[in-house]
């Protein structure tokens, strides 16, 4: 299969001057290609989206617009430019060069991190693949899929590291990217929270939003490594996940914004009112943005992990925006943590930093989340009504670390197992939740119209109008 690098695989890697990477990456693209028909969103292939296509790192490049056929869709491979003279920023090697190749001895661990990293990116693609077919507007169907081809793209990134510096080994992980799939009893992927199933576009918002801003955390995390070619290809792949993350804060904003309209409409907050209206009430919203939140914390680890010790050591992982702490070799420094204690409460425990390394991301990450959260409150309140949206304890629902099967109610005090499970329906969504939300999905594709449980947005894409064919269907 002959490939015309420059122009079907855009890149910054000089992939036409090198041939064994060719060879590997010409074996693997027919086999993305298959997945894609198999597992993306096929019954779209023939139509032409307005999509921004990355084939450079700089402005120009990065945003280049315009429309595409999505198996034409060109996925490239890109690292953000180099840092002259960069140094190791953390852990026990502090202030050497970074590295260009892979140390022998941090070989697996290396691998295991790009894997799991680039096993969240099919995965993705094929928790949504069915959406397309109940989209609530044609600029809602555009962003999905142009979530869904940069995901593609952070797929090719993923392997691209493996094929390059992985050798046998790595061409033989890159195959297993595309072997597993989300739900599979047999083959399922790696993390659970990309084996549950997004069957509604409230959902999706809640994903993109929350999920995916997980993912922002572990990129930064991965940012910082020590290893140049990974840190540089995650820069890159940040200024991609931005979007992704909007697509969920706005998504969820048009949600409450017309639920508050069909409160006012209707002179009444209650919710079999509102849905009898066709909205979304603000209890329903509530217990799905449980769900995705408490899902997505448990992506970080457990609170205390010796993995998490190793990688800061060796330079392997940084925490998210490592500059900004003053100390980056933590061999002395603790970090308080609330555990559970035998006598049915909540105590403390003390760690050593580098042990709670996936705490402190998962620190920040929380009052990332709690800033859309106040935008949301904000719009409610100005609306007129006292009601707030929240975020549950990071203690409720875990199913990973010092609190996996630890009942708690949403404010993270200890419950009993038979309390818990009578109350558990009222804060997370139940089945007749999911019907209802389900029985919203009817499928709007009139450029400009949008469905009728969600506002529109202020603006178009790329200052394209909102009522611009962004899907020619």
């Amino acid at each position: 299969m002959s490939i015309n690098y420059s122009e079907r695989i855009p890149n910054n890697v000089n992939l036409a001057g090198d041939r064994t990477l060719q060879r590997a990456l010409e074996h693997w693209q027919p086999r993305f290609l298959d997945w894609w028909q198999e597992m993306g969103p096929s019954d779209f292939a023939g139509h032409d989206v307005y999509l921004r296509t990355a084939v450079g790192v700089d402005v120009e490049g990065w945003a280049s617009y315009g429309a595409v056929k999505m198996p034409d869709y060109r996925w490239g491979i890109f690292l953000a430019d180099a840092i002259p003279d960069r140094r190791i920023g953390f852990g026990d090697m502090m202030g050497e060069p970074v590295w260009q190749q892979v140390p022998g001895e941090f070989r697996s661990q290396f691998r295991r991190l790009i894997v799991t990293q680039g096993d969240t990116e099919p995965a993705s693609v094929e928790q949504q693949r069915l959406l397309g077919l109940t989209c609530p507007s044609l600029y809602d169907l555009r962003n999905l899929f142009q979530v869904n081809v940069e995901e593609g793209r952070h797929l090719w990134a993923m392997v691209y590291l493996l094929h390059a510096y992985f050798g046998r080994d790595g061409r033989e992980e890159a195959e297993e990217l595309l072997a597993r799939h989300s739900g599979d009893e047999d083959k399922p992927r790696i993390l659970g929270t990309f084996n549950e199933p997004i069957e509604d576009w409230l959902s999706f918002f809640c994903f993109t939003y929350f999920t995916d801003r997980d993912g922002k955390y572990q990129l930064k995390s991965l940012a910082e490594s020590s290893f140049d070619p990974l840190a540089r290809t995650c820069r890159f792949m940040l200024t991609e996940e931005a979007h992704h993350m909007f697509v969920g804060e706005t998504g969820l904003s048009r949600v409450v914004r017309r639920t508050l309209e069909l409160m006012k409409e209707l002179g009444t907050d209650d919710p079999a009112a509102i849905r009898r209206a066709g909205g979304i009430d603000f209890p329903l919203l509530q217990r799905y943005l449980n769900f995705w939140f408490t899902s997505s914390l448990d992506l970080f680890g457990s609170e205390v992990s010796s993995n998490a010790a190793t990688t800061f050591a060796n330079g392997i992982k940084g925490r998210p925006d490592e500059a900004l702490y003053e100390d980056h070799l933590c061999t002395e420094s603790t970090l308080e943590l609330a555990v559970p204690d035998d006598k049915g409460g909540v105590g403390t425990e003390t760690v050593p930093m580098r042990n709670a390394m996936n705490e402190v991301a998962r620190e920040s990450y929380v009052k990332d989340c709690e800033m859309g959260l106040k935008r949301w409150n904000m719009i409610i309140k100005r609306a007129g009504h006292d009601l707030q949206l929240s975020l549950p304890s990071t203690r409720f629902g875990r199913n990973i670390g010092t609190w996996a099967g630890i009942p708690t109610d949403l404010q993270g005090n200890r419950m009993s197992a038979e309390d818990h499970a009578h109350k558990r329906p009222q804060w997370l969504p139940n089945e007749e939740d999911r019907a209802f939300v389900k029985s919203l999905m009817v499928r709007v594709t009139e450029p400009g119209k949008m469905a009728g449980w969600l506002a529109p947005p202020d603006r178009g894409i790329n200052n394209m109008p909102v009522s611009y064919e962004y899907v020619r269907v």
